[in-house]
């Protein structure tokens, strides 16, 4: 088996999903008997933040890639970033890493294509929304990408980290997200949801919402990590 690196801590309730989640799918795969073993090399959120803030995405890359070559001289054979706002720098990191890195976007942007979806509305921190990282990915495929409108993309943000980041899942936000959903859905016909931002499977648990389909990122990063483990 090969072994998993994670870089977790972005933020820390998202990376205890992922180390639960990548318990139950590895023992779903081979068998009651066995877990898996894998490295976590947890991060300062707080770090990133700053990071992020001052739009210091060289300053974001080399934190993370500090955090990578500790996963590597634990013995990872491959890695991921528990997150999906610090893939706004994972082409450089992925370039200098000293172990294969899975996209969390690549992930998610194959499993739309193999479900046909065309039109997807992107939910995640203010960081992913306005970013081109995830447009630039889904363009290759045809896949158009909408956002929220920009009072709407304050509101999930502040939600995100005043509430998400903290472990606090409240019904109101729940509510809150839904009806942004509505919103996009009455004007622009989307035919799915991408939940990027690792946290908000945590609040948006169903799969869907009146026929519309959430893309939980963190499912997709897993069951693609899962499957590399056991390549």
């Amino acid at each position: 088996m090969k072994t998993l690196g994670i870089i977790g801590g972005l933020g820390p309730e998202s990376t205890l999903d992922y180390y639960q989640r990548i318990i139950a799918l590895y023992r779903e795969r081979t068998g009651d008997r066995h877990y898996p073993e894998f490295v976590i090399v947890s991060v300062d959120l707080r770090k990133g933040l700053d990071f992020m803030d001052a739009n210091d995405l060289t300053g974001m890359a080399n934190y993370l890639l500090e955090g990578i070559h500790k996963l590597a001289r634990a013995g990872a054979d491959f890695g991921i970033i528990s997150a999906n706002t610090p893939h706004i720098v994972f082409d450089e990191v992925a370039a200098k890493s000293p172990i294969p890195i899975i996209s969390i976007v690549e992930a998610t942007c194959a499993a739309a294509k193999a479900r046909e979806l065309k039109r997807l509305a992107l939910f995640g921190t203010r960081y992913t929304m306005q970013a081109s990282f995830y447009p630039k990915v889904f363009s290759r495929e045809g896949i158009k990408l909408l956002v929220p409108e920009p009072n709407d993309q304050n509101w999930i943000h502040d939600k995100y980290f005043s509430e998400l980041v903290p472990g606090i899942f409240l019904p109101e936000t729940r509510a809150g997200l839904i009806a942004i959903v509505d919103r996009i859905k009455a004007k622009s016909d989307i035919d799915g949801v991408i939940l990027a931002g690792t946290e908000l499977p945590l609040i948006l648990c169903d799969p869907h919402h009146n026929g519309i389909p959430f893309l939980d990122t963190t499912k997709i990063h897993v069951e693609t990590a899962v499957d590399e483990m056991l390549s």
